[in-house]
C-alpha cells in the first residue's frame, strides 16, 4: 500500500485508489471530530476526495497531499458551518406560530390569474421589485442593480408591495365571496 503510493509520487502522478487507500480514514475520523455526525462526516470525505478528483493536479509537491487534503476538508466543513448559520434550518412545528396565518378558504381561492391581477394594481413603485424577486427570481443585489436604487430598498419595496398585494386579494376575495352569496 504505501509501496505503491510512494512510487506513484516518483511517478509524479498519483493514483485515486490508493490516494483513498491511505487517506480515508485519518480524513473520515477527522470530519467525524468536526461534524459529531457519521452521514455529514462521510459527506465532507467524499466531498474532499472529489475536490481532489477536480483540483488535485494543481498541487505541485505531491509530498504535501495529506496536508492539501486535511485543508480541503476542513474549508469544506467551514463553508458548510457558515452556510448553516446564514440559513438556519427550522423544522415547521417550531416555527409555525411565527408564519403568516392564510385561511384554508382563502388557499382555496387564490390561483395565478388572481394574483397576478391583484399584482397589476399594485402601486407602480412596488411592483417591480415584487415581480423581479417572485416572478423572475432575481436576487435582491440584481434588483438593485437593474432598477438603480439601494438594496434596502430594493427590501423595503417588496415588503411594502406584499403588504399591498396581501390587502389586495383580500378585497378582492371578499367582494367574489359577496357576489357568491
Amino acid at each position: 500500500m504505501q509501496t505503491s503510493l510512494f512510487a506513484g509520487i516518483k511517478a509524479g502522478k498519483l493514483d485515486l485508489s490508493d490516494l483513498v487507500e491511505r487517506h480515508y480514514r485519518p480524513l473520515y475520523q477527522f470530519a467525524l471530530s468536526l461534524t459529531r455526525s457519521e452521514a455529514d462526516a462521510c459527506d465532507l470525505t467524499q466531498h474532499t476526495f472529489y475536490t481532489w478528483q477536480i483540483k488535485g493536479e494543481q498541487l505541485r509537491d505531491l509530498s504535501k497531499v495529506r496536508t492539501w487534503l486535511f485543508t480541503t476538508l476542513h474549508r469544506a466543513f467551514l463553508q458548510v458551518r457558515r452556510r448553516e448559520t446564514r440559513f438556519l434550518h427550522y423544522e415547521l412545528g417550531e416555527v409555525d406560530s411565527e408564519l403568516p396565518w392564510v385561511s384554508p378558504q382563502e388557499a382555496n381561492h387564490l390561483d395565478a390569474a388572481d394574483v397576478l391581477q391583484a399584482l397589476a394594481k399594485v402601486d407602480d413603485i412596488f411592483r417591480a421589485p415584487l415581480a423581479l424577486f417572485y416572478l423572475e427570481e432575481c436576487p435582491y443585489r440584481e434588483i438593485a442593480l437593474m432598477l438603480n436604487i439601494p438594496l434596502g430598498t430594493v427590501k423595503s419595496r417588496i415588503a411594502r408591495g406584499i403588504i399591498q398585494l396581501q390587502k389586495l386579494l383580500r378585497v378582492q376575495d371578499h367582494c367574489e365571496q359577496s357576489v357568491a352569496a
